[in-house]
């Protein structure tokens, strides 16, 4: 036809879009190197870390430097709160109390956990129940444990665990739990293993069933018992899932509080106070607020010291 242009394509030549464009004639877009775009995504969770943890622990540091009671006007003391701290009995005796009730739960809590998590990695699905009902336990709130086992410890026949004692002739052994100052901090440990156990059951039972089939089956075609897998093979290799439990065990046992406050409230003559309990009692009733914020900061150096050196070996592990 006239006037018809036609167009001559090169062999081979992909055919030509309707409204495409040279790319050398598309305007380039903005980009940002890698690490300013982590750092924008990142700002969001960082603003809300800075806002709910940084500026709170900030300011529980100046308090601890000043002492207030309730409206009256602060006064600045400089470190004299730290220095009545390690001077007063009382904080003395709640310091050995966190220490005696972090290392029990911890020892209790793992061991139980960790020993039920190898004897049912023999018959993973025939335990399975039995599994989830000990882990439910880590899902109730200590509020409501301290609670139960209120009335487990409960004085008289009227609690489940004198009860019980009667009922199978060692009633001699029955007395008030919560009314004496070595039973009710073993009461609290009891109460606080309890509601922990499950974590340790679940991160070791997940190390053990990451071990290979063929070093298990290569032990037992070699005559190993049941015993000598367990402490030989089984132990040092789910060692990993048992450390994680004991670190977080160790990290929640230090900040105790809903369980003491509930179960015991600190008594009886505030021989189950934790630091974490001593805290609430110098700021929330006696509206001591320096000096409650200076013991907030011994606790908080207490959990780092914890958990810094565990976190620094997990990251070197990492890289």
């Amino acid at each position: 036809m006239r006037g018809a242009h036609t167009r001559i394509e090169k062999p081979g030549a992909p055919p030509a879009r309707l409204g495409s464009h040279d790319p050398q004639q598309r305007r380039p877009g903005l980009k940002l190197p890698e690490s300013a775009t982590a750092f924008l995504l990142l700002t969001p969770v960082i603003l809300l870390f800075g806002l709910s943890v940084i500026y709170p622990v900030i300011e529980t540091l100046r308090v601890s430097f000043w002492e207030i009671r309730g409206l009256g006007r602060p006064h600045f003391v400089g470190f004299d709160n730290y220095l009545r701290l390690f001077s007063d009995p009382v904080f003395l005796g709640t310091l050995w109390t966190t220490l005696v009730f972090t290392v029990g739960v911890t020892v209790v809590a793992v061991s139980i956990g960790w020993t039920v998590a190898l004897l049912c990695a023999f018959a993973p699905r025939q335990t399975s129940i039995f599994r989830l009902m000990i882990f439910a336990t880590f899902g109730i709130s200590e509020a409501v444990a301290g609670y139960i086992w209120i009335g487990i410890f409960r004085p008289g026949d009227a609690g489940l665990l004198n009860g019980l004692l009667s009922a199978i002739g060692l009633g001699d052994l029955a007395q008030p739990w919560l009314g004496g100052a070595h039973s009710a901090l073993i009461a609290l440990i009891v109460t606080a293993s309890w509601s922990a156990v499950g974590l340790p059951l679940l991160l070791s039972f997940a190390s053990v069933q990451a071990i290979p089939r063929s070093i298990l089956e290569a032990a037992y075609m070699d005559g190993a018992k049941p015993l000598a897998m367990m402490w030989h093979i089984m132990m040092p290799l789910s060692l990993p899932g048992a450390r994680v439990a004991i670190f977080l065990t160790l990290l929640s046992s230090l900040r105790a509080f809903d369980i003491v406050f509930v179960l015991t409230a600190g008594g009886p003559a505030r021989a189950t106070e934790t630091v974490g309990f001593f805290m609430y009692r110098e700021s929330m009733t006696q509206f001591n607020l320096g000096y409650g914020a200076a013991a907030t900061i011994i606790l908080l150096i207490g959990v780092l010291l914890v958990s810094t050196p565990a976190i620094a070996q997990r990251t070197r592990g990492a890289k």
